[in-house]
């Protein structure tokens, strides 16, 4: 155990191992990112035709997990090989095609799993090998599996956002990279700010801004990086929300008035105050105290 946390001290050594683990998180990311949803939808019609009394649906649906039923090309039904489910490599010999009907795989997955390395490195290379390293890994492969899931459905599962939220103020007991009272408040000012914002919102307009998924997932980035890193995390994802937004319109990629999704915005936020909180407070509290 000591030879391997010595050898994880190098630097390249820990970049080269993170970016080829971050690499396999990243092809399991795609399932999660592509199945959440899936399951999500089977439970509440479940849900829903209990609730209402009728009958189950005949014939049952198949047993649908993270595990099973193995991955098949949603074309044809071709079960992916071991070989071509190499992350990025599988994706390139097959050059983006399905093997079987030659349907096109989307650019997504390769991109999301070398995504997912690269945030790896940095966060490995930022924390180095330690407990609150692995932690941050956690936090990273969450946020970008909730950023590319309410990207494709406008959906932040509590599935994944409500585990995050606890384990955010258990890191805060247990690694003590913030005290929990901070953790505490942090996660109760993260959802009631963006609830506030919603309510004041649906009360002047007698519409929904937003979903209550983008409260909880706050709430998380406030259970984990403490309430002082909020402000930056909101500034942040506000900023590049809205030019995201207008440049859409302006391209005529969606429609004035046409729902956008927070979510991303978080996720990518609250990433950015995990390795760069600290420099990013320091300077808008310049800001604020700035030469007056």
């Amino acid at each position: 155990m000591a030879d391997t946390l010595a050898i994880l001290a190098d630097p390249w050594w820990l970049g080269l191992t993170t970016a080829l683990f971050g690499l396999i998180v990243g092809s399991f990311l795609n399932v999660v990112i592509h199945r959440v949803p899936i399951m999500l939808e089977r439970q509440w019609k479940r849900d829903c035709r209990e609730y209402l009394e009728l009958p189950a649906e005949a014939p049952a649906p198949e047993h649908y997990n993270l595990l099973t039923p193995a991955s098949t090309c949603p074309h044809c039904g071709h079960a992916i090989r071991w070989y071509e489910n190499i992350p990025v490599l599988g994706w390139l010999a097959l050059r983006g095609k399905c093997a079987s009907c030659h349907a096109p795989i989307g650019l997504m997955y390769p991109l999301i799993e070398l995504i997912t390395a690269l945030l790896s490195v940095v966060t490995a290379l930022h924390f180095g090998p330690t407990p609150l390293g692995l932690a941050a890994l956690g936090l990273t492969w969450a946020l970008i599996a909730l950023a590319v899931i309410d990207l494709r459905t406008t959906l932040l599962p509590d599935n994944i956002t409500l585990p995050l939220l606890w384990a955010g103020l258990l890191a805060s007991l247990w690694l003590g990279h913030i005290p929990l009272a901070d953790a505490v408040i942090g996660a109760m000012a993260g959802y009631l700010s963006l609830w506030s914002v919603y309510q004041l919102f649906r009360l002047l307009t007698g519409k929904e801004g937003m979903g209550f998924g983008d409260f909880k997932l706050l709430a998380a980035l406030g259970a984990w990086l403490g309430w002082a890193q909020l402000p930056g995390i909101i500034l942040i994802s506000s900023i590049v929300g809205a030019l995201v937004g207008i440049a859409l319109i302006l391209f005529r990629r969606t429609e004035r008035g046409t729902p956008i999704p927070f979510g991303p915005y978080l996720a990518a936020a609250g990433w950015i105050a995990l390795i760069w909180g600290e420099p990013i407070k320091a300077w808008y509290l310049g800001l604020l105290n700035g030469p007056f």
